[in-house]
Protein backbone atom coordinates (compact mmCIF):
# COMPACT_ATOMS: atom_id res chain seq x y z
CA UNK A 1 0.00 0.00 0.00
CA UNK A 2 3.03 2.14 0.60
CA UNK A 3 3.96 2.20 -2.82
CA UNK A 4 0.38 2.54 -4.07
CA UNK A 5 -0.22 5.60 -1.74
CA UNK A 6 3.40 7.14 -3.01
CA UNK A 7 2.26 6.99 -6.85
CA UNK A 8 -1.06 8.84 -6.08
CA UNK A 9 0.98 11.53 -4.11
CA UNK A 10 3.36 11.97 -6.88
CA UNK A 11 0.31 11.85 -9.85
CA UNK A 12 -1.75 14.51 -7.83
CA UNK A 13 1.24 16.26 -7.13
CA UNK A 14 2.70 16.68 -11.00
CA UNK A 15 -1.13 17.42 -11.84
CA UNK A 16 -1.30 20.18 -9.71
CA UNK A 17 2.20 21.59 -10.12
CA UNK A 18 2.09 20.87 -14.29
CA UNK A 19 -1.50 20.35 -15.32
CA UNK A 20 -3.14 17.19 -16.03
CA UNK A 21 -2.52 17.63 -19.79
CA UNK A 22 1.47 17.19 -19.18
CA UNK A 23 1.45 14.49 -16.71
CA UNK A 24 2.43 10.93 -18.28
CA UNK A 25 2.35 7.61 -16.55
CA UNK A 26 6.25 7.43 -16.94
CA UNK A 27 6.94 10.43 -15.42
CA UNK A 28 5.00 9.71 -12.51
CA UNK A 29 6.29 6.08 -12.13
CA UNK A 30 10.18 8.22 -12.65
CA UNK A 31 9.48 10.42 -9.82
CA UNK A 32 8.30 7.77 -7.48
CA UNK A 33 11.26 5.75 -8.30
CA UNK A 34 9.50 2.61 -9.89
CA UNK A 35 8.79 1.37 -13.76
CA UNK A 36 5.57 1.95 -15.49
CA UNK A 37 4.89 -1.82 -14.89
CA UNK A 38 5.20 -1.21 -11.27
CA UNK A 39 2.56 1.94 -11.58
CA UNK A 40 0.23 0.07 -14.13
CA UNK A 41 0.46 -3.41 -11.31
CA UNK A 42 -1.26 -0.30 -9.22
CA UNK A 43 -3.71 1.99 -11.04
CA UNK A 44 -5.23 1.08 -14.19
CA UNK A 45 -4.73 5.00 -15.31
CA UNK A 46 -2.95 8.27 -14.78
CA UNK A 47 -6.69 9.21 -13.56
CA UNK A 48 -7.16 6.56 -11.42
CA UNK A 49 -3.79 7.74 -9.68
CA UNK A 50 -4.48 11.06 -9.14
CA UNK A 51 -8.08 10.84 -7.65
CA UNK A 52 -7.15 7.78 -5.61
CA UNK A 53 -5.73 9.71 -2.51
CA UNK A 54 -9.00 11.76 -2.10
CA UNK A 55 -11.07 8.22 -2.96
CA UNK A 56 -8.86 6.26 -0.07
CA UNK A 57 -9.85 8.85 2.82
CA UNK A 58 -13.81 8.53 1.63
CA UNK A 59 -13.91 4.68 1.46
CA UNK A 60 -13.00 4.68 5.29
CA UNK A 61 -16.96 6.34 5.10
CA UNK A 62 -18.75 2.63 5.55
CA UNK A 63 -16.25 1.19 7.49
CA UNK A 64 -16.02 4.21 10.22
CA UNK A 65 -20.39 3.63 10.35
CA UNK A 66 -19.59 -0.29 10.67
CA UNK A 67 -17.55 0.58 13.86
CA UNK A 68 -20.38 2.88 15.89
CA UNK A 69 -22.80 1.15 18.30
CA UNK A 70 -25.87 0.05 16.63
CA UNK A 71 -27.57 1.62 19.58
CA UNK A 72 -26.55 5.21 17.96
CA UNK A 73 -29.12 6.87 15.93
CA UNK A 74 -28.22 6.13 12.31
CA UNK A 75 -27.90 10.06 11.11
CA UNK A 76 -25.48 11.08 14.09
CA UNK A 77 -23.41 7.98 13.08
CA UNK A 78 -22.86 9.00 9.42
CA UNK A 79 -22.62 12.76 10.58
CA UNK A 80 -19.86 11.87 12.94
CA UNK A 81 -18.24 9.46 10.51
CA UNK A 82 -17.79 11.44 7.42
CA UNK A 83 -16.63 14.33 9.56
CA UNK A 84 -13.70 12.50 11.07
CA UNK A 85 -12.40 11.72 7.35
CA UNK A 86 -11.83 15.01 6.78
CA UNK A 87 -8.29 16.06 6.64
CA UNK A 88 -7.02 18.02 9.47
CA UNK A 89 -7.56 22.05 9.25
CA UNK A 90 -3.93 22.37 7.91
CA UNK A 91 -4.33 20.40 5.02
CA UNK A 92 -7.60 21.78 3.67
CA UNK A 93 -5.93 24.24 1.15
CA UNK A 94 -4.38 21.22 -0.13
CA UNK A 95 -6.95 19.17 -0.29
CA UNK A 96 -9.51 22.25 -1.60
CA UNK A 97 -6.83 23.04 -4.53
CA UNK A 98 -6.83 18.67 -5.53
CA UNK A 99 -10.49 18.53 -5.51
CA UNK A 100 -10.48 21.91 -7.99
CA UNK A 101 -8.02 19.90 -10.23
CA UNK A 102 -10.22 16.83 -10.78
CA UNK A 103 -13.59 19.01 -10.91
CA UNK A 104 -11.69 21.11 -13.69
CA UNK A 105 -10.89 17.95 -15.75
CA UNK A 106 -13.79 15.74 -17.13
CA UNK A 107 -11.96 12.60 -16.85
CA UNK A 108 -11.16 13.22 -13.66
CA UNK A 109 -13.86 13.87 -12.68
CA UNK A 110 -15.66 10.61 -14.14
CA UNK A 111 -13.47 8.88 -11.82
CA UNK A 112 -14.17 10.37 -9.12
CA UNK A 113 -17.91 10.15 -9.64
CA UNK A 114 -17.57 6.16 -10.17
CA UNK A 115 -15.60 6.23 -6.53
CA UNK A 116 -18.75 7.89 -5.06
CA UNK A 117 -20.77 5.59 -6.93
CA UNK A 118 -18.58 2.45 -5.36
CA UNK A 119 -19.08 4.08 -2.10
CA UNK A 120 -22.54 4.10 -2.26
CA UNK A 121 -23.05 0.49 -2.35
CA UNK A 122 -20.62 0.31 0.30
CA UNK A 123 -22.91 2.40 2.34
CA UNK A 124 -25.77 0.54 1.20
CA UNK A 125 -24.30 -2.47 3.07
CA UNK A 126 -23.34 -0.34 6.31
CA UNK A 127 -26.99 0.71 6.74
CA UNK A 128 -28.84 -2.29 6.03
CA UNK A 129 -26.22 -3.92 8.59
CA UNK A 130 -27.37 -1.07 11.53
CA UNK A 131 -30.64 -1.12 10.26
CA UNK A 132 -31.72 -4.66 10.11
CA UNK A 133 -32.99 -3.86 6.88
CA UNK A 134 -32.57 -5.51 3.66
CA UNK A 135 -31.61 -3.60 0.49
CA UNK A 136 -32.80 -6.34 -1.74
CA UNK A 137 -36.46 -5.73 -0.53
CA UNK A 138 -36.33 -2.38 1.44
CA UNK A 139 -35.85 0.95 -0.21
CA UNK A 140 -34.49 2.61 2.97
CA UNK A 141 -30.62 1.25 2.82
CA UNK A 142 -30.50 2.41 -0.83
CA UNK A 143 -32.26 5.42 -0.18
CA UNK A 144 -30.06 6.65 2.83
CA UNK A 145 -27.18 5.71 1.03
CA UNK A 146 -27.47 8.14 -2.08
CA UNK A 147 -28.81 10.99 0.20
CA UNK A 148 -25.98 10.64 2.27
CA UNK A 149 -23.54 10.63 -0.47
CA UNK A 150 -25.70 13.85 -1.82
CA UNK A 151 -25.50 15.48 1.23
CA UNK A 152 -21.71 15.01 1.24
CA UNK A 153 -21.39 15.88 -2.35
CA UNK A 154 -23.16 19.32 -1.98
CA UNK A 155 -21.41 20.19 0.93
CA UNK A 156 -18.35 19.56 -0.74
CA UNK A 157 -19.44 21.89 -3.72
CA UNK A 158 -21.00 25.18 -1.12
CA UNK A 159 -17.37 24.85 0.46
CA UNK A 160 -15.48 24.94 -2.62
CA UNK A 161 -17.58 28.00 -3.72
CA UNK A 162 -17.82 29.83 -0.14
CA UNK A 163 -14.38 28.18 1.50
CA UNK A 164 -13.52 31.23 3.11
CA UNK A 165 -16.64 31.39 5.19
CA UNK A 166 -17.53 28.51 5.69
CA UNK A 167 -15.75 25.99 7.93
CA UNK A 168 -15.93 22.65 5.97
CA UNK A 169 -16.48 20.05 9.05
CA UNK A 170 -19.55 22.08 10.23
CA UNK A 171 -21.29 22.69 6.83
CA UNK A 172 -20.42 18.35 6.21
CA UNK A 173 -22.21 17.93 9.75
CA UNK A 174 -25.05 20.49 8.46
CA UNK A 175 -25.68 18.74 5.01
CA UNK A 176 -25.54 15.41 6.68
CA UNK A 177 -28.03 16.65 9.85
CA UNK A 178 -30.17 18.23 7.76
CA UNK A 179 -30.64 15.41 5.51
CA UNK A 180 -31.21 12.95 8.12
CA UNK A 181 -34.05 15.04 10.12
CA UNK A 182 -35.95 14.84 7.09
CA UNK A 183 -35.44 10.96 6.19
CA UNK A 184 -37.09 8.69 9.09
CA UNK A 185 -35.22 5.62 10.07
CA UNK A 186 -36.98 2.92 9.33
CA UNK A 187 -39.28 1.30 13.24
Amino acid sequence: MATRAALSEVALRLAVEHGFSQVRVEGIAAEAGVSPRTFNNYFSSKEEAIVSLITARVRGFSQAIAAHSTDEPLWDVISESVVALVPPEDELDQWRQWVQLIKGVPSLEAEYLRAYASLEGDLVAAIADRTGTDPRSELFPRLAACAAVGAVRAALQFWLDNHESTSYRSLLQRAIREVGAGLPAPR
